[in-house]
C-alpha cells in the first residue's frame, strides 16, 4: 500500500482519554475546535496561516480564547486531525484508507494555493495522481472509501477518477499486467494451458482474462455498477468475463443464492438483485443459464418487480437448452398450493418456442413455409428438459391438468424424435392422480405418439394398468406393425420371397422412423401382467385387422405385440364380454382426435389385401 508522510515535526498531539486532543506547546491555546465530541485546543496562528474558512471564522484582534463548532466537515474529527497536524507542520501520514477524507477536510478548510504555496490541498492531489491512481488495490480501496464522504468526492471528481483508474486497469491487455491481484479460482475453460516457459529458462505466470474478478468483490453495488459501466463503455473487456465478474461478486455479496430457498432479506437485496440483473450483458452465452435461472428464483421470492423478472425470463428463454432440469424447480411463492412456478416455466418454454419460430423464419430469409420443417437441435434438447421437468412436477397431487397440458403440448409432438420421456410423465401424473376423469385422461395420452415410444417403452406400455384401453390397442399394433417391417427388411437382406420384398414399401417409413430413436430413461416393466385388458385389446385388433392375419402370419419376429395377442387370442371369452365396453370407450373420441393414426391403419389394411 502507498503512504505519504506530511511534515517534519514530532507529532505531539495527545489524546487524553476523553476525546479531547490538545496540541502540546508552550504557548498557551487560544482558540478550541470543537467537531461532533471531540474538542482541539490549537493556536490561530497555524490555522489561519493555512486554512481561507479560519480567516473568515477566526478575529484577527483580541486575545481571547474563542470556541468555534464544526459539524459538517468531510471526514469528522479523523480527518480534521490530519489538516490540524499539516498546518503544524507536524508528521502525518496518508494511505488508501484516509486520502479522501483527507482531501474533502482540505477542501472544507478552503486549503489551496492562494493561501499558501505547496498547501495540502496540492500535495494530496499529487500523492492520487502519482500514486494512488496508478496502484491496481489502492485504486479500488479509494474508490470504496469515496461513499462515506458523498457528495464531497463526487464534486472534486475523485469518484469519477477512481472509476476511471480501476475501469483502466480492468481493461489493459493481460501482457501488460505487472501488479498482484486476488485469484482464488479455475480458470476460464479457454484459458487451461496457456502458461508457457519464457526464454527456456523460467517459467512466466499467465494472467487470465479475469484477473480482476475477485479484486472488486470488495465495492459495494452501487460503486460495482459504476466500475462495471465503464469497463463495458471501453469494449476491451469480452462480454464472458464481464459475465463471469457479475456471477462472482452475487455470489460474493449473496451467498444463499446457491440455496434459494434459505435466501432473505430486504429492500437493500432486492435492489442489489434488480441492479445485478440490468448489468448482466445482453449477449447469449455470457452468463450460464443456470445462474439466470438462479437469479429469477430469488427475485421471484423475494418480489423484485415484474420488470427485473421479465428480464430474466426473456435472457433465460434464449439458451434454454443450457438448462437442467433441476434448475427449472422454481418454488412459488407463498399462497399458491403447488410445490413448484408451473406457470412460470410455461412463459418462458413460449417465449424460447417464439424466439425458436424467429431464428427459423429468418433462416428461411423471412418466408413461412406451409410443410411442417425439421426442429432445430436446440428445439429438441429443450423437449426433452420439459419431459424431465414435467415428470418431476407431476408428484405434486396440486398440479391441476390443464397446467402440465399446456406445458406439454406448448413442446411439438415434432420435437420429441422418441415420445419415451413424455409417457414417463404422462404415467408419473396419472399415477398421482388416480381420481383423474376418463376424458382428461384421453386427452393426456392423445399428447403422444404411439409410433415415437421405444421397444422397451411399450413393454411398459401395454402392461400398464393406468393407461386408457385405446391407447393399449394403438401400442400393441404399431409394436406388431414395427415388428412385422423389421422382419421384413431382414428377409430382403438374404433375398428371400419376392412377396416380403413387395410388402416392404407398406412398412419402410415406419422402420426409418425408428432408426434414430433414444433408449428408454428410467421405464421399468410391471411385475403383475394385465391380462384382461390386453384381452379387451385383443378382441378390438382383432376386429378392425382381421383381413391382416394371414399376411402377419407369415412374419416372424414382433416377440412383445405376438406374445401379448397370443394371449389375448387364448381368452376369447373373456374379451368378448368386455367387447362392448371397449367400443363405447373409443366412441368418446372420434376419430379425427388422432388424425395421424388413421391414415397408418388404412395403408396397413390396404398392404395386406
Amino acid at each position: 500500500m502507498k503512504f505519504m508522510k506530511l511534515g517534519s515535526t514530532p507529532d505531539t498531539f495527545q489524546d487524553d482519554g476523553n476525546e479531547v486532543s490538545i496540541a502540546a506547546s508552550e504557548l498557551v491555546s487560544d482558540v478550541t475546535v470543537r467537531i461532533g465530541t471531540t474538542k482541539f485546543y490549537l493556536h490561530k496562528f497555524p490555522l489561519l496561516s493555512k486554512c481561507a474558512r479560519f480567516q473568515k471564522l477566526i478575529p484577527t484582534t483580541g486575545d481571547e480564547n474563542i470556541e468555534i463548532h464544526i459539524h459538517d466537515i468531510p471526514g469528522g474529527a479523523k480527518a480534521f486531525e490530519i489538516c490540524a497536524k499539516f498546518c503544524y507542520g507536524m508528521i502525518a501520514t496518508l494511505n488508501a484508507y484516509n486520502v479522501i477524507a483527507a482531501r474533502c477536510a482540505a477542501e472544507y478548510l478552503e486549503m489551496n494555493e492562494t493561501v499558501d504555496k505547496g498547501n495540502l490541498i496540492y500535495k494530496i492531489d499529487i500523492f492520487l495522481s502519482s500514486s494512488i491512481f496508478r496502484s491496481w488495490k489502492d485504486s479500488i480501496i479509494v474508490l470504496g472509501t469515496t461513499k462515506a464522504h458523498l457528495p464531497w468526492a463526487e464534486e472534486l471528481k475523485l469518484v469519477s477518477h477512481c472509476i476511471d483508474s480501476v475501469a483502466s486497469k480492468a481493461s489493459i491487455d493481460v501482457s501488460k499486467v505487472e501488479w498482484s491481484y486476488t485469484y482464488n479460482r479455475k480458470k476460464l475453460p479457454t484459458e487451461n494451458g496457456h502458461d508457457s516457459p519464457w526464454n527456456g529458462i523460467k517459467q512466466q505466470q499467465f494472467v487470465p482474462k479475469d484477473w480482476w474478478v475477485e479484486d472488486l468483490t470488495d465495492l459495494d453495488i452501487d460503486a460495482y455498477k459504476q466500475v462495471i459501466t465503464a469497463i463495458k463503455t471501453k469494449g476491451m473487456v469480452p462480454k464472458d468475463v464481464i459475465g463471469e465478474a457479475i456471477k462472482v461478486y452475487t455470489y460474493k455479496k449473496l451467498p444463499s443464492l446457491s440455496k434459494v430457498s434459505m435466501i432473505h432479506g430486504d429492500a437493500k437485496v432486492r435492489a442489489m438483485l434488480v441492479t445485478i440483473t440490468c448489468l448482466l450483458p445482453s449477449e447469449k452465452g455470457s452468463v450460464s443459464c443456470s445462474f439466470l435461472l438462479k437469479l429469477l428464483k430469488a427475485t421471484n421470492l423475494l418480489k423484485c418487480g415484474e420488470m427485473c423478472r421479465k428480464e430474466l425470463m426473456k435472457r433465460i428463454a434464449r439458451q434454454l437448452e443450457e438448462a437442467s432440469m433441476s434448475d427449472l424447480l422454481i418454488p412459488t411463492v407463498d399462497g399458491d398450493t403447488t410445490v413448484y412456478d408451473i406457470d412460470l416455466i410455461l412463459s418462458i418454454v413460449e417465449e424460447f418456442v417464439r424466439q425458436d419460430s424467429k431464428n427459423a423464419q429468418r433462416h428461411n430469409g423471412g418466408e413461412v413455409n406451409d410443410h411442417v420443417s425439421a426442429p432445430s437441435a436446440s428445439m429438441i434438447t429443450v423437449a426433452k428438459i420439459v419431459d424431465g421437468y414435467l415428470a418431476e412436477v407431476a408428484k405434486d397431487p396440486n398440479i391441476p391438468v390443464y397446467k402440465f397440458f399446456s406445458l406439454a403440448e406448448t413442446v411439438s409432438a415434432n420435437s420429441r424424435p422418441v415420445h419415451d420421456g413424455l409417457y414417463r410423465a404422462i404415467d408419473m401424473y396419472l399415477k398421482e392422480h388416480p381420481g383423474l376423469g376418463k376424458s382428461d385422461k384421453k386427452r393426456l395420452c392423445a399428447l403422444m405418439d404411439c409410433k415415437k415410444l421405444s421397444p422397451d417403452a411399450c413393454a411398459h406400455a401395454v402392461q400398464n394398468e393406468r393407461l386408457p384401453l385405446r391407447i393399449v390397442v394403438q401400442v400393441l399394433y404399431h409394436e406388431q406393425t414395427r415388428a412385422s417391417a423389421a422382419a421384413t427388411i431382414r428377409a430382403d437382406s438374404i433375398g428371400i420371397g419376392s412377396y416380403e420384398s413387395s410388402r416392404s414399401g407398406a412398412t419402410t417409413n415406419t422402420e426409418d422412423e425408428w432408426d434414430g430413436v433414444m433408449a428408454v430413461e428410467d421405464l421399468s416393466l410391471s411385475k403383475t401382467t394385465k391380462l384382461d385388458k390386453c384381452d379387451t385389446a385383443s378382441t378390438v385388433v382383432e376386429k378392425n385387422h382381421g383381413g391382416n392375419k394371414g399376411a402377419n402370419g407369415r412374419v416372424k419376429g414382433g416377440a412383445t405385440s405376438k406374445k401379448a395377442l397370443g394371449k389375448m387370442m387364448s381368452s376369447k371369452g373373456q374379451a368378448g364380454e368386455r367387447s362392448s365396453s371397449d367400443s363405447s370407450d373409443s366412441a368418446i373420441l372420434p376419430s379425427q382426435e388422432h388424425p395421424k393414426r388413421t391414415p397408418a391403419r388404412s395403408t396397413t389394411k390396404s398392404a395386406a389385401a
